[in-house]
């Protein structure tokens, strides 16, 4: 990975000097970029911090959601001229008139299901992939036990944390999702205190919020990691609503080039980039080693490559089809431009 991520990083470099040079000499572009709060839109910290954008030309200007539906009402009111969030909302963004492209990955196999009291009750302390036999198991005991199914925060409907938890019941483990769960759709910010408080019995979360909740509570147990969720799931991308349009030829290629250039060092530099996330994330306040836990846990996720995750966003919606969370399904091949990422990592 390193060989193939270190072409990548010094051709971008020799591009993005480049648009530097063309970016300078001309009035500053503002580019206004949706995220939420979480590893997965570390890039954008990074380009900031590093003040990669600046000195393109580029005046970024981050606008923060609590969730990637809430993003993408902005997007298509045009409230924000790019998106980092999941992917699946983009989809309906598109069904929706708007003409947005994921340009860039971020990160894959971010979300874990993690579980605490009698949901984790028994579970070794270093996270091992249940079988679906035992996953069906802990949910009919705790039921039985309960009187009722266990509670599990999630993000809003639609999102890519609720779908994939429902994703991860249903397919992977032969859970009708409705009966063998209550699932709540809450804020990023609220799943992970309704967890810490006792409120909920598992969650859908990200760095992050896992590493805070690992020290904790030490008594919190993983149910399902990133792979276990789903090989190589989608997690957050970089999405550039009107990309052809005149005016983001001023910064598109440079925007870009500075985003792969940030996710390689996320990939291969945590203690470098921990300043820019800890600000960014934790407003100073979270310890320095937690951010770093963090960004260690997650930099074998860091990849930019949108060619990656199209199949599993396929996979994606076609489960929210089946499940009737959708009504139809959109092209995917659509939602993706993968030339720009191919030219910057020529």
């Amino acid at each position: 990975m390193t060989g193939f991520l270190g072409r990548v990083l010094r051709r971008s470099f020799y591009a993005f000097t480049a648009v530097v040079g063309l970016c300078s000499a001309a009035q500053a572009a503002t580019v206004r970029v949706g995220y939420i709060p979480v590893i997965g839109s570390a890039p954008l910290f990074v380009m900031q911090g590093k003040n990669w954008t600046r000195d393109a030309g580029i005046d970024m200007q981050l606008v923060r959601f609590q969730s990637g539906p809430q993003a993408i009402q902005a997007l298509v009111s045009g409230k924000i001229d790019a998106y980092v969030a999941g992917v699946l909302p983009l989809l309906q963004a598109r069904a929706h008139g708007a003409d947005v492209k994921v340009v860039a990955s971020a990160a894959i196999e971010e979300l874990e299901v993690v579980s605490r009291g009698a949901l984790a009750a028994g579970l070794p302390e270093q996270p091992q992939a249940l079988t679906a036999e035992a996953v069906r198991q802990r949910f009919a005991d705790f039921a039985a036990k309960a009187g009722h199914p266990p509670k599990l925060a999630a993000q809003p409907l639609g999102s890519v944390p609720d779908t994939l938890l429902r994703y991860w019941l249903k397919v992977r483990n032969g859970l009708e999702p409705a009966q063998a769960a209550d699932i709540i759709g809450i804020d990023i910010d609220a799943a992970q205190q309704a967890f810490l408080a006792g409120a909920v019995d598992g969650a859908i979360l990200r760095e992050p919020a896992l590493t805070i909740i690992r020290h904790r509570m030490p008594g919190m147990r993983v149910l399902a990691s990133g792979h276990d969720l789903m090989p190589g799931q989608p997690g957050s991308v970089l999405a550039i609503l009107n990309e052809n349009a005149p005016d983001r030829a001023a910064w598109k290629t440079a925007f870009i080039t500075s985003f792969v250039k940030a996710t390689h060092l996320l990939a291969t530099d945590p203690e470098q980039v921990e300043p820019y996330v800890q600000q960014a994330l934790g407003g100073g306040m979270l310890p320095k080693e937690i951010i770093i836990e963090a960004l260690k846990a997650s930099a074998a996720g860091y990849v930019s490559d949108p060619a990656r995750i199209v199949d599993a966003v396929s996979q994606l919606q076609d489960f929210e089809v089946q499940a009737g969370l959708l009504r139809k399904a959109e092209p995917v091949d659509a939602l993706f431009d993968l030339e720009s990422y191919r030219q910057i990592a020529q």
